[in-house]
C-alpha cells in the first residue's frame, strides 16, 4: 500500500478503538498487540485512536519497543476496583488513553454512577489518573428509565463520558434502531461525549448473517449530527435505519461529520480491517489523490 501523502480526515481521526482480544474476536492478546504495533507508520494507524485491554490482562501485556500504543483500559468489576489499573499504569509508565466502567448494579444506578465518580475523584486526587484521561461509564442496554437517565445526569455532572454497547454476541443484543436514537438523545441533552461497542463493523446498517440487525457507525455519526442540528426525531431514526448506502453518502456529505467526533468520539471494534475496508470502499479514504 503506498503511503499516504494526505493527512486523515478528521471525521475519521482516531475512530476506532482496537478491541481485537474481545468477543467475538477473542484474539490473543500479545498477537493482538504484536498487530496493533504493526500497524504503526501504516496510513491506517490514524484512524485507531487505542488499544483496549481488560484490566486483568495489565500484568501480562508489554508494550512493543519503540511503538506508542495508547491503551483503553476496561475494568472489569465495579468502582473498587478502578484505582488498581490507573496505579498500574502510573507505575509502568504506560499510556493511558482511557478507563472504560459498567454500572452493575440495576436497582441503583445513580448510586453506582456517584460511587464510580467518586473512585474517579481519588484517583485524580492521588495522581494516578491524569486530569485529561476520558473515563467512559457504560450504561444498561435497555430503555433510557427514571434510574438510566439519572445515573447519565451524574456521569454528565462530573463531566465523565458515557459508553453506549450498540451489539453483542447474541443478535437480540443490538438495541433497536429508537432505543439508539433515545440513548443518543441524552448523551447530546447533557453535552456529554459517549464512545459506542460492539456491532459497529460496518459502516452501513445491514442484516448479519446470523439474522441480526447491525448498525452502521456512518449512520450513527450522521444521525448524531443531525440530532445535534435539531433534527426531528423522525429524521434521526430514519438515518439510524437507512440501509441504501448512496443515500447515507449523500447525507454525509451534507453534515459536518468532524463537529459530530466532538460527541460521537469512537467506537470500539475486534475487527480494524472491516470498517476501514468500509471507509476505502464507500471512497471516504484516500491516498495520494485517490479514493483507496
Amino acid at each position: 500500500m503506498a503511503a499516504s501523502t494526505e493527512p486523515t480526515p478528521p471525521a475519521w481521526t482516531a475512530l476506532i478503538d482496537d478491541a481485537a482480544t474481545f468477543p467475538p474476536g477473542d484474539a490473543e492478546l500479545l498477537t493482538a498487540a504484536a498487530a496493533y504495533a504493526d500497524r504503526s507508520g501504516t496510513p491506517d494507524a490514524p484512524l485507531v485512536r487505542s488499544f483496549v485491554v481488560r484490566d486483568t490482562d495489565l500484568p501480562r501485556f508489554a508494550v512493543a519497543e519503540g511503538v506508542a500504543m495508547p491503551l483503553s483500559v476496561v475494568v472489569t468489576g465495579g468502582a473498587g476496583q478502578l484505582a488498581g489499573p490507573t496505579a498500574h499504569c502510573a507505575r509502568h509508565g504506560r499510556e493511558l488513553a482511557g478507563l472504560e466502567i459498567a454500572l452493575r448494579d440495576l436497582d441503583d444506578l445513580p448510586g453506582n454512577a456517584r460511587r464510580v465518580v467518586a473512585a474517579v475523584d481519588a484517583a485524580r486526587a492521588d495522581g494516578s489518573l491524569a486530569d485529561d484521561v476520558p473515563v467512559f461509564v457504560e450504561l444498561p442496554q435497555q430503555e433510557p428509565s427514571a434510574g438510566w437517565l439519572a445515573a447519565a445526569d451524574e456521569v454528565a455532572a462530573a463531566e465523565l463520558r458515557l459508553k453506549l454497547r450498540t451489539g453483542g454476541v447474541e443478535p437480540q443484543q443490538a438495541p433497536a434502531a429508537a432505543t439508539l436514537a433515545a440513548w443518543v438523545d441524552a448523551a447530546l441533552d447533557r453535552e456529554t461525549p459517549f464512545k459506542c461497542t460492539a456491532g459497529l463493523h460496518r459502516a452501513v446498517r445491514h442484516t448479519a448473517a446470523d439474522g441480526a440487525e447491525q448498525h452502521g457507525f456512518l449512520n450513527l455519526l450522521v444521525a448524531t449530527r443531525l440530532a445535534f442540528d435539531g433534527a426531528g426525531g423522525d429524521e434521526v431514526l430514519a438515518t439510524l435505519e437507512q440501509r441504501d448506502a448512496e443515500a447515507l453518502l449523500a447525507a454525509a456529505a451534507a453534515a459536518d461529520l468532524a463537529g459530530a467526533r466532538r460527541w460521537f468520539t469512537s467506537f470500539g471494534s475486534c475487527s480494524v480491517d472491516e470498517p476501514l475496508a468500509d471507509l476505502r470502499a464507500l471512497g471516504l479514504l484516500r491516498v495520494n489523490g485517490a479514493a483507496l
